[in-house]
């Protein structure tokens, strides 16, 4: 949430800015009342701005006079190079992937100290997910999370590992069984949680390699259970990541 923007010396751009940092995962809908607060600004301020950005198409206004991000954005964010080529190199990976497990696929990758969404398949079961394109989840509550938390430098690890929120009774909270885990990641390939993000769900995950060897994205299923089908998830994972990977460094090498 942005701060001080009603100061004198605040740009247009800058309040512009802190009206859509205002939102958030939790924060999906705000009212201008909410807006302005969120942002640091006088209401007449931010009621222009606001109309401004929803005429433009960064806003959109509900019946209830609540406002949400507007579709300009997201179309506007999918233009961005990183995110678009590995989303267009992974698709028909993806729905393969899909066809062979009619599970939930996601193909994620790491924010910061979350993990962020860009790509996902709804399977057939009815297991509860949480998911959605675009929104950021806990790295050590998630199957993508943890492949991506395994793989990533030792500052992002550990500002994690310093903060580990429970979000079902099953999340690993402790530190140690976290590191053992991200271990054994490495050791066999794979990540696997049961019921941390949500009850009722279960994920299973691998890397995903780009040119380099570097861990670009990590590919995951959601499913109700993996005591019985773990191996055959495992290994269609890797089939697939195998093929992005191919394919994201065959289509580097095109452009070099």
């Amino acid at each position: 949430m942005a701060g001080n923007l009603g100061e004198p010396g605040a740009t247009v751009t800058s309040r512009v800015l802190g009206l859509l940092d205002a939102f958030d995962a939790n924060h999906r809908r705000l009212t201008l009342t909410e807006l302005a607060r969120r942002a640091d600004l006088p209401i007449a301020t931010a009621h222009r701005l606001v109309g401004e950005l929803e005429r433009w198409g960064a806003l959109k206004r509900g019946v209830d006079g609540a406002y949400v991000v507007g579709r300009r954005l997201w179309d506007l964010g999918l233009l961005a190079p990183v995110e678009y080529e590995l989303r267009r190199i992974a698709s028909p990976f993806l729905h393969d992937l899909y066809g062979a497990t009619l599970a939930t696929v996601h193909l994620a990758e790491l924010d910061g100290t979350s993990v962020v969404y860009l790509d996902r398949l709804s399977g057939h079961a009815s297991v509860p997910v949480v998911s959605r394109i675009g929104s950021r989840l806990p790295l050590h509550a998630t199957g993508v999370g943890k492949v991506l938390l395994a793989h990533c430098d030792d500052g992002v690890r550990g500002a994690v590992l310093a903060n580990l929120t429970r979000v079902t009774p099953y999340t690993i909270t402790q530190p140690g069984r976290l590191r053992e885990q991200l271990r054994r990641v490495h050791r066999d390939g794979y990540a696997q949680t049961v019921e941390e993000m949500s009850l009722g769900a279960c994920s299973v995950a691998v890397p995903v390699l780009g040119p380099g060897d570097t861990v670009v994205a990590a590919l995951g299923l959601v499913v109700a259970d993996l005591k019985r089908d773990r191996p055959r998830l495992v290994a269609a994972l890797q089939v697939a990541a195998r093929g992005i990977t191919r394919s994201l460094v065959s289509e580097r090498a095109l452009t070099e």
